[in-house]
């Protein structure tokens, strides 16, 4: 899945797909901030996973 909420490939169940849509828009500053780490080819760092 793209950062845009776009599904590139493959399939999750329902509700592993609303806990990733959900954890994507608590984390999204991050995920982004990760993007552009990786672009410029350097390490990205940790996002805190669904508790």
């Amino acid at each position: 899945m793209g950062l845009d909420g776009q599904i590139y490939g493959g399939q999750l169940p329902a509700k592993q797909m609303k806990l990733l849509v959900a954890w994507m828009a608590i984390h999204e500053d991050e995920l982004e901030a990760n993007w552009r780490l990786l672009s410029e080819g350097e390490a990205a760092f940790r996002i805190e996973p669904l508790r």
